[in-house]
């Protein structure tokens, strides 16, 4: 998870490059966080994903082969 002092920065910036612009270190401080907000973001919904069942009306355990084997993986 980003700090909040990260996201609050990336909004800061967001809100600049809007009104009045960056300049190329603020551009590339933006580019860095972003990236590391999207890997945050990614790894939280990945980990989300694994701890998913898919079940059928019927009960029967349907979750994707895939997912099965990224569980077992990492445990």
């Amino acid at each position: 998870m980003l700090s909040q002092q990260k996201i609050d920065r990336i909004n800061e910036l967001a809100r600049k490059s809007k009104a009045e612009g960056l300049s190329p270190k603020e551009k590339d401080e933006q580019q860095k966080l972003r990236a590391e907000y999207l890997k945050a973001f990614r790894g939280g919904f990945k980990n989300q994903l694994k701890s998913i069942k898919v079940v059928d009306p019927e009960g029967n355990d349907v979750t994707p082969d895939k997912l099965k084997n990224e569980k077992k993986r990492k445990h």
